[in-house]
């Protein structure tokens, strides 16, 4: 019998602004505006070139979202001369492409459009539904409407963009929530079929937020999650868990499939204080299974073609460099 294959990306992590217009309790991402609160080209482009020295093969881009919504940030965009967040990384992404790396990127909730835009110059996207429910945690964050949130999802799935989303547990969610969360993208891929994975992510508290003090899930209950996932879920969605946030080697037995983006030159800026296991810490910590690279396009989506010609080079590169590795 083949040995069971646990997958991860080996990727660069490119916060472009931690401006937002939500106000999560549980974020310890989202900062005052100030001097330097958007990445420079030239900052992105020393990331992207060291990325590239280490082997990645992800730019994960990410920002706060709608952060032109926050009085005074249109002036940083102007700054560089452009006139939007959006616009500004699809420009990021092209840096991207030309330095070897595949764009990934999560923006929030956007519009057809708007997805139809950065699909051009990302080989996949993501949003995280993290739940279905209205709770406390989400109060004052307009992009937190689980309406909005599964819309933009939809959306990705009539343009056939690879998609990344997942459940972040511990916020305010009851059992229930977590199940009518999975069935709601079990059925959006049904009719899509674009999600690509599922993250169930475990809160964790940050200091100087409003959750701070509130108490993660144990790992029983993330173990009975992710089981529930996989009994919930269509088989050709993979399921995720942060590799430095929760007990790898108890719960990648529950069912996971994947451990995500992995980088060896940045750190997690959504959670700082938890830093990535090194690539020989996670091969062992998934046992007798097989830690196997992959891009952050799953083979299904690079066999059917569901990326743009603007990528289609560097995907087709990368893939014969990751066959060439496991061969």
């Amino acid at each position: 019998m083949p040995r069971r294959r646990i997958t991860f990306s080996r990727n660069v992590f490119l916060p472009l602004t931690t401006v937002c217009r939500n106000r999560c309790l549980y974020c310890g991402f989202r900062r005052p505006m100030g001097d330097g609160c958007l990445m420079s080209p030239a900052e992105v482009e020393a990331i992207l070139e060291r990325g590239a020295r280490s082997g990645c093969t992800e730019a994960l881009f990410t920002f706060g979202e709608r952060p032109e919504e926050v009085p005074g940030f249109g002036a940083h965009l102007d700054a560089l001369g452009e006139s939007s967040i959006l616009e500004y990384c699809r420009r990021l992404c092209l840096l991207a492409i030309e330095k070897g790396l595949l764009p990934h990127t999560n923006a929030g909730v956007l519009e057809e459009e708007e997805l139809r835009m950065l699909a051009e110059v990302n080989a996949s996207m993501g949003l995280m539904l993290e739940t279905t429910a209205r709770v406390f945690a989400h109060e004052g964050s307009p992009g937190k409407v689980p309406e909005l949130r599964i819309g933009t999802i939809e959306a990705a799935g009539r343009l056939r963009i690879p998609f990344t989303t997942g459940l972040l547990l511990g916020i305010g969610e009851t059992w229930e929530d977590r199940r009518r969360s999975l069935e709601t993208i079990a059925e959006l891929h049904r009719r899509y079929g674009h999600i690509q994975e599922v993250i169930l992510q475990n809160f964790t508290p940050q200091a100087g937020t409003g959750m701070a003090s509130a108490t993660m899930i144990s790992t029983d209950e993330y173990c009975n999650t992710i089981r529930l996932a996989r009994e919930l879920l269509p088989a050709d969605i993979a399921i995720q868990i942060p590799p430095n946030l929760a007990d790898i080697a108890r719960l990648v037995p529950c069912g996971v499939d994947d451990l995500g983006g992995v980088s060896p030159c940045s750190i997690d800026h959504i959670n700082p204080e938890h830093p990535w296991p090194a690539i020989d810490e996670l091969r062992q910590m998934v046992g007798d299974a097989e830690l196997v690279e992959r891009l952050c396009i799953y083979p299904q989506f690079i066999e059917r073609g569901w990326y743009s010609p603007t990528i289609a080079p560097l995907v087709r590169r990368l893939t014969a460099r990751l066959k060439e590795q496991y061969l």
